[in-house]
């Protein structure tokens, strides 16, 4: 889509000349002659740069620019003027212009001064989108990590974000995959298109090429009408796998013939379909012991993992727990309406010593429980769930359970012939818990 430049002045020649000038640059323009139709189109299209005149007929361009500010903040406003004074290009600098043109210009120069601007304004935009979902993980203004490991994970998504290749984002349950997912969609070419995320472990294996691909109707017992998938829902955005190593291998072929090809067929149909759409994919398994139990097709993790991004668990970045703690705090304290101001000097101690096997996701639930057990200003031991000093289980003890444990889950797995989300409810435990345990005790499901 080209961009929209606006040019207000009262001169019809340099109008109309501009107006050349930037069409000819493939820009989209639009011409106005007065601060009255000024004021008349911003209920139209926001321009992403304004040519505006100091000295309109009907009003002085630097008594605009406060206005144009309020209504369009992200539009980057050039002062165009034959009356220039080092006073007047300061005056327009502090009140938001990003440039200052006396006329005559040289035409190159300006349009050299039109790319920096919607450069410059770009910058801005994916910097304010950056901020916005950094701070929708902790509640916080500032950012929310402080280690060298979470800087670099921040760093490659924004070189990799305004490419359109695939990226697999690993790390274990809690990590924060998605928050790093949504970045990328944020920051990329796509950000206005839809985001749409799919859990490929949360639906039956009957089911999820019905959600990816679509289906037609009679293609299955219970299809009474077209459904349109989730392929079709992410055109022009970001699609979302989450739990790829889930996904059904039979499944994982047809997705590979999706990437390969761009195009899908519903379930069912006859005809195909082009698809448009960023593909990010997300597990918490290790990917090459996924190939090796046959979890994950060798080939299509070669295809999707242009780009790699690996979240380190909280335990590895132990100097992000204190920012996050404190930024969790904050956010539920005031959501309860609590004055709390912080953690003493032993709480603090206590969660940065503990290994948060839950990862950040965990860390985030300890401190809302704490935040509604404290009834002073700091946050003592007595009101965390969590101890580093708690005695451990002797290794016979840890095997009894641990068989135990097992037993229960293969049963339920049984009975509900290996529908993971109803072995789940029927055990008392989230989705998530139950996935790392069937991986943990090896269990074929």
């Amino acid at each position: 889509m080209s961009h929209r430049i606006m040019i207000v002045d009262d001169e019809p020649e340099l109008r109309n000349l501009l107006g050349m000038l930037l069409r000819h640059a493939e820009y989209e323009v639009t011409e106005l002659s007065s601060a009255a139709e000024l004021k008349a189109a911003v209920t139209g299209p926001q321009p992403d740069v304004i040519l505006l005149d100091l000295r309109l007929a009907d009003a002085d361009g630097l008594e605009l620019l406060p206005f144009l500010k309020r209504t369009w903040a992200n539009s980057e406003v050039i002062i165009l003027t034959g009356y220039a004074t080092i006073d007047a290009a300061v005056k327009a600098t502090k009140l938001g212009a990003y440039d200052f043109q006396k006329k005559p210009f040289d035409p190159k120069s300006l349009l050299v001064t039109v790319e920096r601007a919607l450069d410059h304004k770009q910058l801005t935009e994916e910097t304010q989108n950056l901020r916005r979902v950094i701070s929708s993980m902790s509640g916080a203004p500032m950012p929310v990590f402080a280690s060298e490991a979470m800087k670099r994970v921040v760093r490659t998504a924004e070189r990799v974000a305004p490419h359109d290749v695939s990226v697999l984002i690993t790390g274990e349950s809690g990590t924060g995959k998605e928050v790093v997912a949504d970045l990328l969609h944020v920051l990329s070419p796509r950000a206005k298109g839809p985001f749409i995320k799919i859990n490929c472990a949360a639906l039956p294996r009957e089911l999820i090429e019905s959600e990816l691909f679509g289906s037609v109707k009679g293609a299955f017992t219970g299809a009474q009408s077209d459904r349109e998938g989730l392929f079709k829902q992410a055109q022009g955005g970001t699609l979302l796998l989450d739990e790829l190593s889930e996904m059904p291998v039979d499944t994982q072929t047809k997705l590979l013939r999706v990437l390969q090809e761009k195009e899908f067929r519903p379930v069912g149909g006859r005809t195909s379909f082009k698809t448009d759409c960023r593909i990010i994919a997300a597990t918490n398994r290790q990917t090459d012991q996924a190939i090796r139990e046959g979890k994950l097709r060798e080939d299509l993790f070669y295809r999707i993992s242009t780009i790699a991004i690996h979240l380190p668990p909280l335990r590895e970045r132990r100097e992000d727990v204190s920012p996050l703690a404190t930024a969790f705090m904050k956010r539920y304290a005031a959501q309860s309406g609590q004055a709390i101001t912080g953690f003493s000097g032993p709480a603090l101690e206590i969660l940065r010593n503990f290994d948060w096997p839950g990862n950040v996701r965990q860390l985030q639930n300890e401190i809302q429980r704490a935040v509604l057990m404290c009834d002073r200003q700091l946050i003592e031991p007595q009101d965390l769930s969590i101890s580093v000093s708690a005695p451990e289980k002797t290794e016979a003890e840890l095997s009894m359970l641990d068989a135990m444990e097992r037993n229960a889950i293969v049963k339920t797995l049984d009975e509900t012939q290996g529908n993971k989300v109803e072995t789940a409810r029927r055990l008392g435990i989230g989705r998530q818990t139950l996935y790392n345990k069937i991986k943990a005790y090896g269990i074929e499901a």
